[in-house]
Formats: C-alpha cells, sequence, structure tokens
C-alpha cells in the first residue's frame, strides 16, 4: 500500500527499522514530549508484531504520524490490545473480520490537516483490502483526571454510546461511568481527540464507561464503527479521498 497526497506518503512498514522508528514516534509523543520520560527510546508491546504498521511521512523521509492494525476474525477478538481492558463479549459474535486500530500519534511538529486525512485514507483502503465489517480502539484523551474532560464525556455519553447490547462490558481496571451532566455541545466537541470526532462523523459509538491509564497519563473509551453503517455520503467521500491518494503515489 501506498498512498501520496501532497507531500505527503503513506506506506506500510518494510521491516523492523520501520517499526522501530514508529515507535520512536509513539514514545514521543506518548512519553517523552508530555514529560513522562527523556527524550528517545521507544514505545513498544508485544501487540506490535501482531500488526500491521502504517508511516506517515513528508518529502525527505521525515517520519509525521502513523498508526498500527491488526486484523482478525470476530471470534479472536479476546486477542486483541483493547481486550486488557474491555470485555468485547458482546462483539464477539459479530460476522466478518474485524481491525483493531491503535498507537495513532503525528509528531508534535506535525500541523499539516493532511496527516489526518492521509490516515484516514490508508484505514479506508486496509478495509476494503481485507473485507472488514468493524473497526474498534481505544480513544484516548490526553490526561488520565476524568474531570478534565467531564463535558466531553457527557456529550459522549448523551449522543453516541453503542446500540443495546453492543456495548463492552468492564474488566478489573480503574474506570468510570461516563458523566450525567449538562455539556456545552461545541465546547464538548472541541475538546474530543480529532481521530475519535473522525469516527463519529462515520456514525461510530463508544463504550458507557472510560478507562483510566495512568502510565500514560491518559483516559481512554473503547470506540467502534461498523463499515455498513457508515453514511452514504461519508463512504463515498472516504473512497474519493482513496482514489485520488492512489492516483499520486504507486498502488501495491
Amino acid at each position: 500500500m501506498r498512498l501520496q497526497t501532497g507531500a505527503l506518503v503513506a506506506r506500510l512498514a518494510d521491516g523492523p527499522e520501520d517499526i522501530a522508528r514508529a515507535q520512536e514516534l509513539r514514545h514521543l509523543c506518548f512519553r517523552a514530549a508530555r514529560g513522562l520520560d527523556r527524550i528517545g527510546g521507544r514505545e513498544a508491546d508485544g501487540f506490535d508484531d501482531l500488526c500491521q504498521h502504517v508511516l506517515i511521512e513528508d518529502a525527505s523521509g521525515r517520519l509525521l504520524g502513523g498508526f498500527r492494525a491488526m486484523i482478525l476474525p470476530a471470534h479472536q477478538i479476546a486477542g486483541s490490545y483493547s481486550a486488557q481492558f474491555y470485555d468485547l463479549t458482546p462483539i464477539s459474535t459479530q460476522p466478518g473480520p474485524m481491525m483493531e486500530l491503535g498507537r495513532f500519534c503525528t509528531h508534535p511538529e506535525a500541523s499539516d490537516p493532511d496527516v489526518l486525512r492521509l490516515a484516514l485514507a490508508s484505514i479506508t483502503r486496509l478495509v476494503e483490502g481485507a473485507g472488514v465489517t468493524l473497526m474498534f480502539g481505544c480513544s484516548s484523551f490526553a490526561g488520565a483526571d476524568p474531570a478534565r474532560h467531564a463535558e466531553a464525556l457527557a456529550h459522549l455519553g448523551r449522543h453516541h454510546l453503542a446500540p443495546a447490547g453492543q456495548g463492552p462490558g468492564r474488566r478489573g481496571v480503574a474506570c468510570i461511568t461516563l458523566p450525567n451532566l449538562a455539556a456545552d455541545p461545541r465546547r464538548a466537541l472541541a475538546a474530543l481527540p480529532p481521530l475519535l470526532r473522525s469516527y463519529l462523523t462515520l456514525g461510530g459509538w463508544v463504550s458507557d464507561h472510560a478507562v483510566i491509564d495512568p502510565d500514560l497519563d491518559t483516559l481512554h473509551v473503547f470506540t467502534a464503527v461498523e463499515v455498513a453503517r457508515i453514511p452514504p455520503a461519508r463512504a463515498r467521500a472516504l473512497r474519493a479521498l482513496v482514489s485520488a491518494a492512489a492516483g499520486l503515489g504507486q498502488n501495491s
């Protein structure tokens, strides 16, 4: 897979050196840039070997963003990263392959909106290539203090909860119920992570609780997008994004 928008290129990692670069960017974004660790190092775990890694680079080859994706059948969803924090049994009977997305990050100095657009195009290409029926993952808020995200979490709880019977259950980890309070819609939407906002425009839904991750000083909600329920206009826009990016790059 190779997609291009402007001066940016998205491609799959090609070997250990590329994966190491992705892990270094993750360390910078998730730990060093937020004062949790020194500059330099890698953020890695045992799921890296099970995933495809997408790199987004500029014309000089500088890594500006990326994410990882694990494609698996529904009955193996208990082996996903998200299953450490959420009981995914309600989702495990759905048909078709699923794709877990995670470790999405952009370089602190990257401000080009095409990074996110190219990421969405890459996700769409992976979905279409594998016939994925559901995308899922953990959408993270910077800062583990729930009070800091109260309005955004309340908005999610009022407008974007999982359909009845499909939401994940709780694991034995630190979690909170999404607050029930009045929230200003504009402030709440502005406080959502950009990628989560994009998922919601695709008809995505979230869990009824959030999980606190003190190690990375984040708070996250389980997020899922059912491919068949993506609004037609959004689906067409994503396909057009892929077509434009593929037309500039080389398909593989």
